[in-house]
């Protein structure tokens, strides 16, 4: 029997915490480029009443990412997108991080805005990252939201020369992100379809504790002691809101990012967290 499908790209713990709240009744595909991360995710989901299957899925490659939506179109129309994919400054060295985090989230929004069912929502995990760099002009700002994707990566802005280290470069990703959600909401929108982007902070997941434990530490344990909440936040949290976002309490938002920090971003510019000149 047909369902509606929900595809996850990310077998994490936000990722997972989204998708239990929104993916009740839905045929859930799961897509991870580890096999054993998404098979983990999908038994555990499995486990717990929903009906999932999980995929290999290299966010990097628009081959992949076509694969992840022919096999998720087996089972029935896609209506959900939930993209927590990606990797992190300490995980990957620059090319890594546009490739994936920059390239591939156009990528999915755009091959999956292709096909995204009447009604059908769509959210992509960005970070507050994206929030820790001087602005850009409004000319890069629409280079990064309607460049075609293959052309992403020849920015100029985009050429080593230009990106100081990983940190930099999972700036101007997360950044692109959010740019480029703007742009292809419009665009969504056509197919009466909405997609918005959620900017999480610090949120405990083992990646973070690992993160925690790391060199560092020091820097994310002041960054959340320092923040309004006082302390890191949770995926459950970060799927309220995207329960908001998906569901039809959220109807008239698309196009948007909602920052989820714990007030971090606002302490960085305005409170203890301030760089020092």
């Amino acid at each position: 029997m047909k369902k509606d499908v929900l595809i996850l790209t990310g077998a994490g713990q936000i990722g997972m915490a989204i998708a239990r709240r929104v993916g009740f009744g839905k045929k859930i595909v799961i897509g991870d480029k580890m096999q054993s991360n998404a098979e983990t995710i999908s038994q555990i989901m499995n486990n717990a009443g929903f009906d999932t299957v999980p995929v290999v899925m290299d966010l990097s490659s628009r081959e992949s990412i076509l694969n992840l939506i022919e096999q998720a179109q087996k089972y029935g129309d896609i209506a959900m997108l939930i993209n927590a994919a990606g990797v992190s400054p300490s995980q990957a060295p620059i090319e890594a991080i546009l490739k994936v985090d920059l390239y591939g989230t156009a990528v999915l929004l755009e091959e999956v805005g292709k096909v995204i069912k009447e009604g059908g929502t769509g959210v992509t995990i960005s970070s507050q990252s994206g929030f820790r760099m001087p602005a850009l002009t409004p000319e890069q700002d629409e280079l990064l939201a309607t460049t075609p994707a293959e052309e992403l990566l020849k920015l100029e802005m985009l050429q080593p020369e230009n990106i100081r280290d990983t940190l930099h470069a999972y700036q101007m990703a997360k950044r692109c992100n959010e740019k480029r959600v703007m742009a292809e909401s419009v665009k969504w929108g056509e197919r009466g379809a909405r997609l918005n982007d959620i900017a999480p902070g610090i949120i405990v997941t083992p990646l973070a504790v690992d993160e925690f434990n790391g060199p560092r530490g020091d820097f994310y344990k002041n960054m959340f002691a320092k923040c309004p909440a006082g302390r890191p936040g949770t995926a459950d949290e970060v799927a309220n809101v995207a329960e908001l976002l998906m569901g039809p309490a959220g109807a008239f938002i698309t196009g948007s990012t909602i920052l989820i920090d714990g007030g971090a971003t606002a302490s960085y510019y305005y409170g203890p967290l301030k760089p020092q000149e």
